[in-house]
């Protein structure tokens, strides 16, 4: 494993994949659920500090944000326009529908053809976007037809102002079912180095060229400590433990499209130079086994 001092540490280095075969992203992203308060609920406890945290990831080579009309509810996706609106051409904002917060933060599950419709619209807005590249359902709500869900979507998509629809949370057979209503870019589910109950759906979505966008890709901190084997390959390399994580999730398959977030700017160029390690055979083999 080695980290190579020649390489510009942009999230280019990671390599791209095209979402839904068009649309062209650097395959180490950024994720905007920190920027709100705590558990995502409430205001940014530094507004400024989060939006210059967003403008320093496009610098970065950031190319994927992704965020969720829950997260505040309405402030991630507020704070985003905001901060970079008009976006660079090459910027795609990935957003989210689905969950509505209670009056204590609870997420609750809202898939209503008609809630659905108006959530777009309200993204739309807070983003100030004529057109959302890539919507992805925030749950699937059991309480309502998946047809009926997916069929919305489909017909946002038909009407323009969706480009592309994602999934977040699902199985297997869950991806195939709505594949068959409208076609799925990406999946998003939790899943990183110690945490990988979706592996099925990692190979299904690589295998149909569909990407997988990780939430938590570093277990919410937890893999930022230097424990164990992750830790101890770390200082070998002269890599952070979150870099090693990160760098798995690349190395692990061509979809992978880890999506780390932070309200803090050293701790984005930490994560984007994650980009230039390289974990050798041996390596992986060892993280495998540790995890």
């Amino acid at each position: 494993m080695n980290m190579s001092d020649a390489l510009p540490i942009t999230a280019s280095v990671a390599g791209t994949f095209r979402i839904g075969g068009d649309l062209p992203v650097a395959r180490l992203g950024f994720g905007s659920m920190q920027l709100p308060g705590r558990n995502a609920f409430g205001p940014s406890r530094d507004p400024e500090g989060a939006r210059g945290v967003l403008r320093r990831a496009v610098e970065l080579g950031v190319t994927l944000i992704d965020t969720a009309d829950a997260y505040g509810p309405e402030v991630a996706e507020n704070l985003i326009g905001e901060a970079l609106s008009p976006y660079r051409a090459e910027v795609v904002i990935a957003t989210k529908g689905g969950f509505v917060r209670g009056r204590r933060g609870e997420w609750i599950v809202n898939g209503r053809p008609e809630h659905l419709r108006e959530a777009v619209q309200g993204s739309l807005r807070r983003l100030r976007l004529d057109r959302i590249d890539l919507y992805q359902l925030h749950r699937i709500d059991q309480r309502v037809p998946l047809d009926e869900q997916m069929g919305t979507l489909a017909a946002l998509r038909e009407e323009g102002l969706i480009r592309h629809v994602g999934l977040s949370e699902v199985s297997v057979a869950e991806l195939l079912a709505a594949q068959r209503i409208v076609p799925i870019a990406t999946v998003q589910n939790l899943y990183n180095l110690v945490e990988r109950s979706s592996e099925d759906l990692v190979r299904v979505t690589a295998e149909l060229g569909i990407g997988f966008i990780p939430w938590f890709p570093l277990a919410t901190g937890g893999l930022t400590r230097g424990a164990g084997a992750l830790g101890a390959m770390a200082a070998r390399a002269g890599a952070s433990p979150s870099q090693v994580a990160l760098a798995w999730l690349l190395q692990h398959a061509p979809n992978v499209l880890p999506i780390p977030g932070t309200s803090n700017a050293e701790h984005l160029e930490e994560n984007i130079a994650a980009a230039a390690v390289k974990l050798s055979p041996s390596d992986i083999a060892l993280l495998n086994a540790a995890a």
